[in-house]
């Protein structure tokens, strides 16, 4: 379905809740502000497979403009709102934007931007200031009657950039209608029980894939979204409670602050409503699923994808108890786990993870990089590394790109992670490797405490034998540092090219 039809039966239900404020937008007011945005953008020159760019923080005016681009047949291109100017003009540009959508809690950062998109269509949310017109004044000059040619966009999303430079996911434009289901209108209708009665909580920024594509499927359902300005443990337990929330998708960092609040808090709050934890973006540690699970009831239900969109696979609950430690079995496209050659090996053996038959995507202007993620078979990869068991449940071991050799041995940093952060004074984990003269690279751990003032001699000496008496010698670190932060994504990617770095002649902030 389309939000449209929603509108039209519901005019005045919540589409939309934004959790710190309390306003409400309704199914009729995005309905009218999505076709007076589409109007917009055409009246602008903008045609079909076009690209717009948003550099926005959550923001209640987001769907509305997402909804209005892929009415319009556009390309949206929803920007990290953590980036520099710098980094958002390398995307602004390398996505081919014809119109720039940013807001004025962005100003800072937009106004260093200005003067170099200056070609561009600008426009600010909230006020015009600077070189930045003001949306809403443009946009309520259109008619808010449904375009004529309406054929559906889609968003144009960039890879976070944890290894190098953001890549943007392209897939192409489908000749559909624009109400036609979409695979994952499909599988939360499906696999995850959405439907137009389901209160979804977004805990996470709108500009990743994630939290964007499932707010959005929401709405084709008629579900109210529930849009968290930005996170806090306690808060989201909150508005699970307050709003009766059913549905919601995590990262397991979510997880981890949640569970580290004290006992007293956490019961503080009834979290009986929920039927669907959705869990992705990120590994979870046995420990900290199992502690979910025991807590939250057997409602966690986790997928293993990509923004890239060639597979997809998924586990229950229930059937992770079994399989504990799983990301599921293929939804979307068949696994094949292949080998430096890319030919299959043998069940239980770790190689990179491919997908047969799965969806078509390229990484827009990298030709080379969209040739990298194929083997000879044509399946395509994400550059994860993991084996699937006898009854076809794939474990993941880590992220290729993140190996390290030490001694000749490969030995992948996501276990000791996993391990690290159950450790009640650790906040986060990074384990990299760093030069060694004799082993080529040593395994370094570095940790975010719960308490900087434990950062000293002593919680490294705690934390090592932690380690050496739960992971093997050879995994656990040779050496543990600290920083005040991790730099990890909102979505709970970690940036660990940014921390490998210090330990290769790079700038550092590690202690």
């Amino acid at each position: 379905m389309h939000p449209y039809v929603h509108a039209r039966a519901h005019p005045h239900k919540a589409a939309v809740v934004m959790a710190g404020s309390g306003k409400i937008i309704t199914y009729g007011e995005i309905e009218s502000r999505s076709n007076q945005g589409a109007h917009l953008f055409r009246s602008l020159g903008l045609k079909r497979g076009d690209s717009i760019a948003l550099y926005l923080e959550n923001h209640p005016r987001y769907f509305e403009i997402c909804w209005a681009a892929q009415r319009a047949g556009l390309y949206y291109t929803c920007i990290s709102s953590s980036l520099t100017a710098a980094e958002v003009e390398y995307i602004v540009r390398d996505c081919s934007a014809k119109l720039f959508i940013t807001s004025r809690a962005k100003a800072g950062e937009a106004e260093k931007l200005a003067s170099n998109i200056a070609d561009l269509s600008l426009f600010s949310l909230d006020e015009s200031w600077g070189a930045f017109a003001s949306f809403e004044a443009a946009r309520a000059k259109m008619p808010e009657t449904r375009i004529a040619d309406e054929s559906p966009g889609a968003d144009m999303l960039y890879s976070s950039g944890t290894t190098g430079r953001p890549k943007g996911i392209k897939i192409a434009l489908k000749d559909e209608p624009i109400d036609a289901a979409n695979s994952l209108t499909q599988l939360a209708g499906g696999l995850f029980g959405f439907n137009s009665e389901t209160v979804y909580l977004s805990p996470a920024p709108l500009y990743h894939a994630a939290p964007l594509r499932w707010c959005m499927t929401t709405h084709r359902l008629g579900g109210t979204v529930i849009v968290m300005e930005k996170f806090d443990p306690e808060f989201a337990l909150r508005l699970i409670e307050q709003y009766k929330v059913t549905a919601s998708q995590w990262v397991p960092t979510h997880f981890i602050r949640m569970l580290k609040l004290p006992p007293e808090t956490r019961a503080k709050y009834d979290v009986a409503s929920l039927t669907c934890a959705i869990h992705a973006a990120a590994p979870c540690p046995v420990q900290t699923k199992q502690a979910m699970i025991e807590w939250w009831g057997p409602v966690l239900k986790e997928y293993y994808a990509g923004s890239e969109g060639n597979g997809f696979c998924y586990i229950s609950s229930e059937e992770w108890l079994k399989k504990p430690g799983s990301v599921g079995t293929a939804k979307i496209g068949k696994l094949r786990i292949c080998d430096e050659d890319g030919d299959e090996v043998a069940t239980g053996v770790d190689g990179t993870v491919y997908f047969a038959e799965g969806n078509e995507f390229v990484y827009h202007n990298d030709p080379e990089k969209t040739a990298q993620s194929k083997n000879k078979h044509g399946w395509t990869t994400l550059g994860d590394v993991g084996h699937v068991d006898q009854d076809g449940y794939l474990f993941l071991t880590d992220r290729k790109a993140f190996m390290i050799i030490s001694g000749g041995v490969n030995i992948y940093p996501q276990e000791l992670e996993n391990l690290l952060v159950t450790h009640p004074k650790v906040a986060d984990a990074a384990v990299v490797g760093a030069p060694d003269e004799e082993m080529g690279e040593k395994v370094v751990a570095v940790i975010q405490p719960m308490n900087w003032a434990d950062a000293g001699q002593a919680l490294k000496d705690e934390l090592m034998a932690f380690a050496r008496v739960n992971i093997s010698h050879i995994k656990a670190p040779k050496q543990i540092d600290f920083m005040e932060e991790l730099p990890r994504h909102q979505t709970g990617k970690l940036y660990k090219r940014i921390v490998r770095d210090a330990y290769w002649g790079k700038k550092s902030t590690i202690v």
